[in-house]
Formats: structure tokens, C-alpha cells, sequence
């Protein structure tokens, strides 16, 4: 008796294996699929746009009544891109849910079952959530500083891009907008839950600097500039001050804490059950 092995195909080889390039792909198609996504980049993409702009027109408004005083405190490049107090929020919601969604639905089993290393996944929701917050917020820092100092014309203090500093300014606040969410990432991965992960950005941006206040001053001066907001703001602003560190060290030291969050992750992840 014969068999016939046309009867029954032969299994085909797997296509390829798991790789970085494919894991990418994977967590950019989970990002730009979900409704959060959309709804909370485009909030912070209008608080950026928006807020620097209105700023700028009333203060063109105002500009004729205010004194010499009032006058030398406004910073033109800073009111322009005055929206990040607001997008700052939207981005780290974002960057915590990035991962804390997939653990409250339970997707998260699926994902590393798929990825049994684990680690890939993590770096690959970094560097995507990275990439897009960082293309979209430089773009609308931009599109704000523009608008802004075309409003500004009046009253003769507009700069722009070309003055010293400025670029750096427009440029540092997609930046720190871009770190803000790569630390938010890690610290959703780190707590695992929505709630909790945005309890503790929040706690990190809006609570912790106002407790630091309350510091006798000489203890307030030397923690307060180290805070995560606090370091990472001196790249987008003009002229930090003495009491802030230099621009890019500032900046530095919130790329150190995004990255002790993410490596803090990274431990938790390879050791606890999804």
C-alpha cells in the first residue's frame, strides 16, 4: 500500500524570526490604532500651538499700557512656547498608558508570550513613543514660535530664530517634551497600573516642586534645580539663571532620570510575572 504525500502538504517554514525592526512595527501599529493615542497628542498639540499664540496677542494688546517694569519681564521666546505647562501633562499620561494599557487588559501576556525576551518590547514602545512625541512636539514648538513672534511684531521685543540661543530654545523644548515622555514610559512599566502611574508623573511635575518650596531656601535652592521639570526646562529657556544649571546639563540630568526609570523597568520586567 501506497502513500500519497501530495495528500498532506508539508508545514512551511516559520518567515523569519522575531527581530527588533518587527517588534517596532508592531508597537507603532499598537500606538497609532488606539483612540487615546490620537485624542491626547492632539491636546497637547493644541495646548502647544495654542496657548503661545493667545499669550502673544494679548500681551500685543496690553503691550501700549504696560510699565518699563512689566515690559523687562517678558521673555518673547518663552511666552511663545508657554503651551508646554499643559502638553507636559498630555505627554506623560501618554507615556505612562503606552505600557499600562496593555496590563489592564491583560494584552500584555500576548506581547511577551510573542517576545519571550521581553526586553525588546520595552525599548521598542521607548523608541517609538519617543520618535513620534519628539517629531510632533519640535513641529508644533515651531509652529508656536512662529505664529507667536509674528504677534509679537508690535511691540518690537519678537526675536528670531536666528538670535542667539533662540534655536536651541524651540528645538530644547521638543526635547524636553520627548525625555518627559521616555521617563513616563518607565515609570508606567515600572508600576504597571494607569492610575498609579499617572498619580506619580503628576506627583513628579505639579506636588514634589511645591514641596520643595517649603524647604529653608538653602536646601530649596539645591534640590529644586535637580527636579526632573526643573533641570530639563533650562534647555528651553533663553537665559536659565543662576539658580538653574546650564542649559544642556539641565538637560542631561533629565535624559539620567528617564534613563534610571527605563533601566528599573527593565529589571522588573525580566523578573515578575506579566
Amino acid at each position: 500500500m501506497s502513500t500519497s504525500t501530495g495528500a498532506f502538504p508539508r508545514p512551511r517554514p516559520a518567515h523569519g524570526h522575531v527581530t527588533q525592526a518587527r517588534i517596532l512595527i508592531s508597537e507603532w501599529v499598537k500606538l497609532r490604532t488606539v483612540r487615546s493615542t490620537f485624542f491626547t497628542l492632539v491636546a497637547a498639540t493644541i495646548a502647544m500651538i495654542g496657548l503661545g499664540p493667545l499669550f502673544a496677542n494679548v500681551t500685543a494688546g496690553r503691550w501700549p499700557d504696560l510699565t518699563a517694569a512689566e515690559r523687562a519681564a517678558y521673555e518673547p521666546a518663552a511666552l511663545s512656547l508657554i503651551g508646554y505647562y499643559l502638553a507636559q501633562l498630555a505627554v506623560g499620561v501618554l507615556g505612562v498608558l503606552v505600557i499600562t494599557a496593555e496590563y489592564s487588559t491583560g494584552m500584555i501576556r500576548a506581547t511577551l508570550t510573542s517576545v519571550p525576551r521581553r526586553l525588546p518590547v520595552l525599548w521598542a514602545k521607548a523608541a517609538v513613543y519617543g520618535t513620534v512625541v519628539f517629531v510632533l512636539m519640535t513641529a508644533a514648538s515651531l509652529a508656536a514660535f512662529l505664529v507667536s513672534q509674528d504677534l509679537l511684531k508690535p511691540t518690537g521685543i519678537g526675536v528670531s530664530l536666528g538670535d542667539p540661543g533662540v534655536a536651541r530654545v524651540v528645538l530644547g523644548n521638543g526635547l524636553y517634551l520627548t525625555m518627559l515622555g521616555l521617563l513616563s514610559v518607565g515609570i508606567g512599566a515600572l508600576i504597571r497600573n494607569t492610575a498609579g502611574g499617572t498619580t506619580t508623573v503628576f506627583g513628579l511635575l505639579l506636588v514634589v516642586p511645591e514641596v520643595v518650596k517649603t524647604l529653608p531656601a538653602s536646601w530649596a535652592d539645591s534640590i529644586g534645580k535637580y527636579l526632573p521639570n526643573n533641570a530639563g526646562r533650562a534647555v528651553a529657556t533663553l537665559d536659565p539663571g543662576p539658580a538653574s544649571p546650564a542649559p544642556w546639563a539641565g538637560f542631561a540630568v533629565l535624559c539620567l532620570y528617564a534613563a534610571v526609570a527605563l533601566a528599573a523597568a527593565a529589571v522588573v520586567l525580566k523578573r515578575r510575572d506579566a
